[in-house]
């Protein structure tokens, strides 16, 4: 198994190619344990596998490729936005997505969420609570910096509403770019958006 891949996008579950190959995730999981099907963990310890290996198992093993599977759909910038408050979960998203096929937006809820969706959907910004469940948002940008195979070139646009706990210079020295306290304008945050992705 190679860990330091370069990891295209997006990359596949045991679950995609499992249903895929009309299977199951543990047949899926005895092939890569063989050596058969290459994959890489994310930083949640899952199991992922490139496109690109996929459909050379696909076709080593004289199993049909579907060229619609591996066609790559132009998608505007990805976004995750990561919140355990649904209320501003919900608000960014809709926010983002008024901006016609410009962002694709992605959630999550936590900090651990958040790492394994980092790794999975490979976004271009993630806009992150500070406080959040389970790992708070500094850890998480502290383990994002340290792990380039899956965050090379992500943004982070950090936001709080305790700005006492977590100051500007704080935050930024742990590895956001970029800092909004709530509540906070649609404007500003559009703007910020906009500087760190275009």
């Amino acid at each position: 198994m190679n860990s330091t891949l370069p990891v295209p996008d997006p990359p596949l579950t045991t679950g995609d190619i499992a249903r895929y190959c009309h299977t199951t995730v543990m047949q899926v999981n005895r092939w890569i344990k063989n050596g058969n099907l290459k994959a890489f963990r994310n930083p949640g310890g899952q199991n992922r596998i490139t496109r690109q290996e996929f459909r050379s198992f696909l076709e080593r093993n004289g199993m049909p490729v579907l060229d619609e599977f591996f066609r790559e759909i132009e998608k505007g910038k990805r976004v995750l936005v990561a919140d355990d408050d649904q209320s501003v979960v919900d608000a960014i998203r809709y926010l983002l997505m008024a901006q016609s096929d410009k962002y694709e937006v992605r959630v999550s809820h936590d900090g651990y969420e958040t790492l394994i969706a980092t790794g999975d959907f490979k976004p271009d910004l993630l806009i992150m609570d500070i406080r959040m469940p389970k790992i708070d948002g500094l850890e998480v940008c502290r383990r994002l910096r340290q792990n380039h195979n899956y965050t090379h070139g992500i943004k982070i646009l950090a936001i709080t509403g305790h700005s006492e706990a977590y100051d500007r210079e704080l935050v930024l020295d742990n590895g956001a770019d970029e800092y909004l306290l709530k509540p906070f304008d649609k404007k500003s945050l559009l703007a910020l958006v906009q500087r760190l992705i275009g």
